[in-house]
């Protein structure tokens, strides 16, 4: 056992309790601070709040016995001053608009300085973010967006530049530079900046408002409840989001970023709310983070085509780690709108439970020649009623032309600007029980085939009465009847120690797989 320090502000502390568990520690831990129970905790990454800035502090973790596990010694950030939202005139009392109250707080504070929202019901519109800003929301208080469309600002997709030789992107959509309604918190090009908390931040979207009709766009595309846009290390903490009008967690060609101790809640049922979705991101932390919803978990993109190729920044460098990831479409998903390419993404001690997929990746003819997948690996993890545990599909049927002969074909077609590639993926020191549909399914381009796949020391079990479904959206794959590990156009396929129990059948299509090492 190991209590190692994951984040530290001026008020508030993240702790790892390393002691072998994936999400969840292996048994309860009482939290002691100079000596005093402050906590319990039974999960690997957990947090204190409202702590002294500029602070000396000993932590200390005990078993249910009373034994010192481990202690560690911090001292918190220095602080300048507090401003809070009530002395600016917010209310806190679920009936007034508290937007600009709120709002004028956030452009008054000073740098190494807080806002502060405490107990309460704050109705709001579009927060912005700025600079060198630390916002904190305690125990008890909830933003609740007000579910009225018109009431929140327009954020253009491009603006041209006066010269017409450059533009400046501020909306998007499903990764097309489009008009859409700002967040609920809107950070615009701001660095340095800290949102944490104990707090709640809430859509309050429903199929009465945003949820109504989702893929049509009336007056702009839905707002994402946090939107960072051209932000630079920027850390979230701590707190809760939930009902989001569409994805929740969008950064934006931001680069820096730390997601840390968050939960993210959504019904199952709800359009598009994904969990966090870094499009076009560089150096991103997600640690310790909880998802239930109804779409995919995390999904990493670079754009649909048109920003992809145009700017060809990637997501890359991304670490995904001690996060919980619950009845999702996807848990981890790579694409579709990945025009840019992601590289160097690591997703290690997870928990993956009831999702329909574990890594899901989704690409397909005409995301371009930068559209390149290299060194995605996934290791230490658990997976439980995963209905497909990997799946690569170079076939998505997503967008107008998705299921075009173009697109859809099996035969090879001539390798072009608009050709995609999916390189190296990596799997290893994994165990999925209670699946249902297929071990995995790997397809891709014959063209441009897959070029390696590494699983390693992998063991799949299925579901004593397993589910039927598809394990791929593309055309012509149709329910699984024998399930087992389904791999064509692959280069190379290397396996090593993977058992799969409980199939009806195995399939290794090895007259389309180059070479297999087992």
């Amino acid at each position: 056992m190991e209590i190692k320090l994951a984040m530290l502000t001026a008020r508030s502390v993240t702790l790892e309790l390393a002691d072998g568990g994936i999400y969840y520690t292996k048994q309860p831990y009482r939290i002691l601070l100079d000596g005093k129970e402050v906590k319990r905790a039974d999960t690997v990454i957990t947090s204190l709040f409202g702590l002294k800035p500029d602070t000396e502090y000993v932590i200390e973790a005990e078993d249910g016995e009373g034994k010192s596990l481990g202690s560690l010694r911090v001292r918190t950030k220095t602080e300048f001053v507090t401003l809070d939202v009530r002395d600016f005139g917010a209310k806190g009392d679920g009936v007034s608009d508290d937007t600009k109250f709120i709002q004028a707080a956030i452009m008054a504070c000073p740098p190494d300085s807080r806002v502060l929202i405490t107990r309460g019901t704050y109705r709001i519109t579009s927060l912005f973010l700025k600079s060198d800003l630390r916002l904190e929301i305690t125990k008890g208080a909830h933003l609740a967006a007000i579910p009225e469309r018109y009431a929140y600002p327009i954020l253009p997709g491009l603006i041209e530049s006066y010269d017409e030789k450059d533009e400046y992107n501020l909306g998007t959509w499903e990764g097309n530079p489009l008009p859409m309604f700002a967040g609920v918190i809107t950070g615009l090009h701001a660095k340095n900046v800290l949102l944490y908390g104990e707090g709640t931040i809430s859509g309050c979207a429903s199929r009465e408002n945003w949820w109504h009709d989702p893929k049509v766009m009336r007056g702009a595309f839905r707002p994402r409840l946090l939107y960072l846009n051209g932000c630079q290390n920027v850390q979230v903490q701590g707190l809760r989001f939930s009902d989001s009008p569409s994805w929740t967690l969008h950064p934006y060609f931001s680069d820096d970023l730390r997601f840390c101790n968050v939960t993210v809640c959504n019904p199952a049922d709800s359009p598009n709310t994904d969990g966090l979705d870094p499009e076009s991101c560089k150096n991103v932390e997600i640690l310790g983070v909880k998802f239930s919803l109804g779409d995919d978990c995390i999904a990493v993109k670079s754009g649909k085509i048109y920003m992809g190729k145009k700017y060809k920044k990637p997501s890359e460098n991304l670490r995904i780690r001690q996060c919980l990831m619950e009845n999702g479409h996807g848990a981890v998903t790579v694409g579709s709108e990945m025009a840019g390419g992601v590289k160097d993404l690591i997703v290690e001690e997870c928990l993956f439970s009831h999702t329909d997929r574990g890594l899901r990746i989704k690409t397909r003819r005409g995301r371009g020649k930068d559209a390149v997948l290299d060194n995605i690996v996934f290791r230490n993890l658990k997976m439980d009623q995963v209905m497909t545990p990997f799946v690569v599909n170079s076939f998505y049927f997503c967008d107008p032309d998705g299921k075009t002969e173009y697109v859809q074909s099996r035969e090879s077609c001539p390798v072009d600007e608009r050709t995609p590639m999916v390189k190296r993926l990596v799997f290893e020191n994994i165990h999925a029980a209670n699946c249902h549909v297929a071990a995995a399914y790997y397809e891709g381009l014959p063209e441009q085939k897959i070029e390696e796949i590494v699983m390693k020391n992998v063991a799949i079990s299925y579901a004593a009465d397993p589910k039927e479904d598809v394990p791929a959206m593309s055309a012509g794959v149709e329910p699984c009847k024998k399930r087992g590990l389904f791999a064509r156009n692959v280069k190379r396929l290397v396996l090593e120690q993977v058992a799969i129990e409980g199939q009806e059948g195995e399939a290794i299509e090895l007259d389309q797989v180059d070479e297999v090492i087992r």
